[in-house]
């Protein structure tokens, strides 16, 4: 854990994450994550112990609940902000669908880019393309960020 939690730190974090495999449900840098997984590892090596116990969730977690779990549990954890305030550091949270609860999770990068996890690839940097952008439906920032 740092003395001091920078916008720098957390980008270094989340890129060490790179190349991890995509596993459902997974935290583990090197070995395996999934999209939240990263953010939760991340706060880990940053913040501390996670402030929640994970609960159990299915890939089809938001299409079967249709409520906004993942960004009511990164509202309880992270400090809440307009997308359009969104910097560098900060995490993002992504519809699949427009009638859908947000499912994704992604720490956004400098430079229109972001770095997340998805089924079938790995932890990895990429552009915030047209495509993320119509989906992105939060931000947060972690808490005590300088």
């Amino acid at each position: 854990m740092t003395a001091s939690l920078t916008r720098a730190a957390i980008l270094k974090e989340a890129r060490s994450w790179i190349g991890t495999p995509y596993l459902h449900r997974a935290s583990l840098k090197g070995q395996g994550a999934d999209c939240l997984g990263l953010v939760r590892g991340v706060w880990r090596e940053l913040v501390g112990p996670e402030p929640e116990a994970m609960p159990s969730y299915a890939p089809d977690w938001a299409e079967a609940g249709r409520r906004e779990t993942l960004a009511e549990a990164a509202g309880r954890c992270l400090v809440a902000m307009p997308v359009e305030a969104a910097q560098p550091g900060d995490v993002l949270l992504f519809r699949f669908r427009a009638h859908l609860p947000a499912k994704h999770a992604a720490i956004l990068a400098e430079g229109g880019r972001m770095i997340h996890a998805y089924d079938g690839a790995h932890v990895c940097e990429g552009y915030l393309a047209p495509w993320w952008r119509r989906r992105l439906a939060f931000a947060f920032a972690f808490p005590g960020i300088e």
